[in-house]
């Protein structure tokens, strides 16, 4: 088991299998892209399988897999189905744009891997393309419907933009007044790639709650597990749900319990913090179980408390891309 210096269990591992994405959300990167990492830096998929099936023998029994995104890694199916038949994994789940995934639903459906987040910051096509710079709208709806249909566990996550998409919200939302999905609505957050700069967002959580409030005024907090970064609410009569996710106000940082890995084999102990150690070599070396489960044991024993305090390692400059952290 790993607990960290705050006496917080780690069970939870989001791990980056790719820093590339197909799309070109400017929240997140400039145009013309970042320096991706070259293909010799990211872990092989053998090494990610070695990488989980240690973390598991720690204690890790929750697995979302991130990108960028994820189905531009080739072989991605392969580390699916060997962590998909780990009997130590009780939750695999995914990350997804949702623009490659149509070819794989069958497959993820049948492997158990159902519990899905759909990246998607617009409802309209025009909104669509401003933000991500690509016309892939009609792609990621066509597959958004099959996965409704084919009864995945569906989490729909709408970063709130400042003059960018604020009149989606409302639309966005009648997706749960229709389907059994939870659309939730995230704080942006300042890992652009250094695309912008960033000091403040007008649409906090309570700001988004409050304007959804003034169309639907009688919704209701829904009980959430205590490790939820979402604050999750129900309106009578709709098949769905929605949640708010403080990405930025961090109110959920008392009860964390993730661990990041990057492709290229960078451990984060807090979204907001620097990496804090590289398992790749380790991963390369001989006998690499060992000195991989005490390396992991010793950084989780030394993470920040809260995301702010993790922030102060930066100096007030983020520099770096979420496609590259992983999620």
């Amino acid at each position: 088991m790993l607990i960290d210096n705050h006496g917080r269990k780690i069970n939870y591992l989001r791990l980056a299998v790719t820093d590339r994405c197909n799309l070109r959300c400017h929240y997140c990167m400039p145009a013309e892209g970042i320096h991706f990492a070259r293909k010799d830096n990211l872990l092989t998929i053998e090494e990610l399988k070695l990488l989980a099936g240690t973390l598991v023998d720690q204690g890790i029994d929750k697995i979302r897999i991130t990108g960028g995104e994820p189905f531009v890694r080739k072989e991605l199916m392969t580390l699916l189905r060997y962590l998909s038949s780990h009997h130590g994994i009780r939750e695999l789940s995914m990350t997804t744009n949702a623009t490659l995934i149509g070819p794989h639903i069958a497959e993820l459906k049948e492997l158990g891997i159902t519990h899905i987040n759909l990246s998607m910051d617009a409802i309209r096509k025009e909104t669509f393309e401003k933000i991500t710079r690509r016309d892939q709208f009609d792609v990621v709806y066509d597959n958004l419907m099959t996965l409704i249909e084919e009864g995945f566990n569906l989490r729909i996550n709408f970063i709130v933009l400042e003059n960018q998409n604020e009149q989606d919200i409302i639309p966005i939302l009648k997706l749960q007044e229709q389907y059994p999905v939870s659309v939730r609505f995230l704080e942006e957050m300042p890992f652009n790639g250094g695309s912008k700069e960033f000091q403040a967002i007008k649409w906090n959580y309570r700001e988004i709650l409050e304007y959804i409030r003034g169309f639907y005024p009688g919704f209701e907090q829904m009980e959430s597990p205590p490790t939820s970064t979402s604050i999750n609410y129900k309106i009578p009569g709709h098949a769905g749900s929605f949640g708010i996710i403080p990405s930025f106000s961090r109110t959920f940082c008392g009860s964390c319990n993730r661990l990041r890995i990057t492709a290229t084999g960078d451990v984060i102990t807090c979204l907001y913090g620097k990496p804090k150690m590289n398992v790749r070599d380790l991963l390369r070396g001989n006998d690499p179980v060992p000195s991989l489960k005490s390396a992991i044991t010793e950084v989780i024993g030394q993470r920040a408390k809260t995301g702010f305090e993790a922030q102060e390692e930066h100096k007030g400059v983020f520099e770096n891309s979420m496609t590259s952290i992983g999620g």
